[in-house]
């Protein structure tokens, strides 16, 4: 069973990757908690929840959400090639343009990958889906506009403990996605659905 634990059984390479996360930076934008980690991936798990503005506590953001998890297997499974493994999922609405986009899927993946590159993250084996779905209403809901939404699913390994490069990477392309301004200059933001409250 996963767990998050504090005492003297947790290994010394978890808890270094473990306290590489707690003391990582993100952005102000993003407001960033501690959940529970999923018990049945690995023995040994942390995981964040993240949502961009203000919102409440049991609330997803309608600007965007996330969450990470980062995996630690002292066994090594094969196909991680390591001990660590990265599982992360970000999502964040659209205007219906860009959400037709064909192009899209391909920026967002592009994003996670130059955010990791940017801050020298070290880690093989990226995998993952970029999907956009655009959603029309019916019947009672005729009346609504149509809604775009884009959503990431990750997974990487990470080569060391270092991994708070890799957090703050995920929280990059969480507000960027949500249409905030990059932290780094050359990229393009797109535009989140609706006015910005």
């Amino acid at each position: 069973m996963a767990e998050e634990s504090e005492n003297a059984d947790t290994p010394v390479e978890f808890a270094r990757a473990r306290d590489a996360i707690r003391s990582a930076t993100v952005r102000d934008e993003l407001r960033v908690t501690e959940i529970p980690a999923p018990g049945s991936l690995a023995p040994y798990a942390i995981a964040f929840a993240a949502d961009v503005g203000d919102v409440g506590h049991e609330d997803d953001s309608p600007d965007g959400t996330g969450r990470f998890v980062l995996l630690y297997d002292p066994e090594q499974p094969e196909a991680w090639d390591g001990p660590y493994r990265v599982v992360c999922f970000a999502q964040a609405p659209l205007e219906t343009e860009i959400g037709i986009d064909p192009f899209i899927a391909d920026v967002t993946w592009s994003w996670l990958i130059d955010a990791l590159g940017s801050r020298g993250a070290q880690y093989a084996h990226p995998s993952g889906t970029a999907t956009k779905i655009i959603s029309s209403g019916f019947g009672e809901l005729g009346g609504e506009p149509d809604g775009a939404q884009i959503e990431l699913r990750a997974s990487w390994s990470p080569l060391t403990a270092d991994v708070g490069s890799q957090f703050e990477a995920w929280g990059e392309l969480l507000c960027m996605l949500a249409g905030l301004p990059p932290s780094s200059e050359g990229v393009t933001v797109l535009r989140r659905k609706g006015p910005r409250a």
